[in-house]
């Protein structure tokens, strides 16, 4: 070997790694974590929460949607891919440091004309097998560099898949609990349309004995016909869901009608919620994890580029055999052997490779902003959904109060009615006010069960492991 001292000092500086090491995020909402609470989240429970929070709700059939979902969504299916590449990436990278190595075989004829002015041509074949080997070592940890921050990127692959199950999760429950909602709402729509004809009927006979007016009657009317006009955007609206959630299970507009066509009480949450602590929230929730590693991967990306402003070595070797008849491609004595070690070092570039690492700087930069803006964002949506959800509550207690108070209405005027001191119609008008409540009601409970859902997505649960 003519070559030991290089090889030995390539070997030395094969152990360097030039660019910044990575130390970790940013420490970001310092008082956040100090606190342990949420300010918005003096009613929920200080617990590690439920992962699969939907089954909190304990609807079968929801829990069988979000299953469905994540098991069949074109949306899990291209987040996958995009991890199933990431990690193709990362095998690719780790195996840039390798050696190379191809074999060839190669039969060539030549026609070499006459020599000195003499006439005709000579034939000659010359066979050759060999095989050609390479290797660049990584002298200054350009290479490295390069895995630590395809492995970076394989990790914000695995958070971005764990977010789309997250947001998954959350949209079909959402559609589902609309979906009860606008049926409650079309069937109490219809309830109020018939209390409302019967008024009209009634206000009618009224009317023809001389005890009602024309402007009553009138009245009335265009109360029934606003009432009935209402349940057609409700229809429309049941319809767009149950398309909707189709989609979001990776089924055909329609697919879901034969099973969620008929009416279901909307799913209430838990008397408490668990919500853990802000610091478990920073450390969970997908979005953030996948702008951890986005950094991590940033950082890294530094040592690529500043490796590429520094000289590199490459070794090419050959062995081979060959001659001008077939066996010679097996003859030892024919053997030829090369090494040829060469370096590189575009040292006069005007500046390109340098302007290339002061961009990746700028690269972590903007990852290490994307990064505190991730977590202050997800703080401020855990904050926000903790506070509807709370109003929601104290407005769902008001307007159960408001129909608990049109239900005893309803009862004190029936026996007014009966002693003869009201009458039907007075009745059947109280009546509507009191599905009108129930509406309000309906509302109010879906309401709820939204910012329940909005709870569970800004803590980003609902994501499992890939393959878990």
């Amino acid at each position: 070997m003519r070559y030991p001292s290089l090889l030995l000092a390539t070997a030395a500086l094969a152990g360097c790694t030039v660019g910044p090491d990575y130390a970790g995020p940013p420490a970001t909402a310092a008082d956040a974590v100090t606190r342990g609470t949420f300010v918005r989240g003096a009613r929920a429970a200080p617990v590690p929460p439920v992962a699969r929070w939907w089954e909190t709700l304990g609807d079968a059939t929801l829990t069988v949607l979000v299953d469905d979902a994540l098991a069949h969504s074109p949306t899990i299916d291209q987040a996958t891919a995009r991890l199933r590449e990431a990690q193709a990436k990362l095998g690719q990278q780790r195996t840039a440091a390798l050696p190379s190595a191809s074999a060839n075989a190669t039969v060539l004829n030549a026609r070499v004309p006459g020599i000195g002015g003499g006439g005709g041509s000579t034939d000659l074949t010359f066979y050759n097998a060999g095989l050609n080997a390479s290797w660049e070592p990584d002298l200054f940890g350009g290479t490295r560099r390069g895995t630590e921050q395809a492995k970076a990127n394989v990790g914000a692959r695995v958070a971005d898949l764990a977010d789309a199950q997250v947001s998954l999760s959350a949209q079909v429950a959402q559609a589902y609990v609309g979906l009860r909602d606008v049926q409650e709402r079309i069937r109490l729509n219809t309830a109020s349309a018939g209390l409302q004809r019967r008024q009209l009927a009634l206000t009618r006979q009224r009317f023809a004995q001389g005890t009602a007016s024309q402007l009553t009657v009138e009245r009335l009317g265009n109360q029934l016909e606003n009432t009935q006009a209402q349940a057609i955007p409700l229809a429309a609206q049941r319809d767009e869901l149950l398309d909707r959630l189709a989609l979001l299970t990776g089924q055909t507009p329609g697919a879901l009608d034969a099973t969620l066509t008929p009416a279901a009480a909307i799913p209430l949450p838990p008397a408490r919620v668990a919500v853990d602590t802000p610091a478990a929230l920073i450390a969970r929730r997908p979005d953030v994890r996948s702008a951890e590693r986005q950094l991590a991967a940033a950082t890294a990306g530094i040592g690529v580029s500043k490796a590429k402003e520094l000289p590199g070595i490459r070794f090419l070797g050959l062995l081979g055999l060959g001659g001008t008849s077939p066996g010679d491609v097996l003859d030892p004595a024919k053997l030829t052997t090369l090494l040829a070690p060469s370096l590189s070092w575009s040292f006069l570039d005007f500046g390109r490779a340098r302007a290339a690492t002061r961009a990746s700087e700028a690269q972590r930069d903007q990852a290490d902003a994307a990064y505190r803006q991730a977590v202050l964002a997800a703080l401020q949506d855990a904050e926000a959904s903790l506070s509807r959800f709370a109003n929601a509550r104290s407005q769902l207690a008001q307007l159960l109060e408001a129909e608990a108070s049109a239900t005893r209405a309803a009862t004190l005027n029936r026996q007014r009615v009966a002693a003869g001191t009201s009458t039907v119609i007075d009745q059947l008008e109280i009546e509507r006010q009191l599905l009108a409540a129930r509406i309000a009601v309906s509302e109010a409970r879906a309401g709820l069960t939204d910012s329940y859902i909005a709870v569970n997505k800004a803590l980003g649960l609902g994501w499992s492991e890939p393959g878990g």
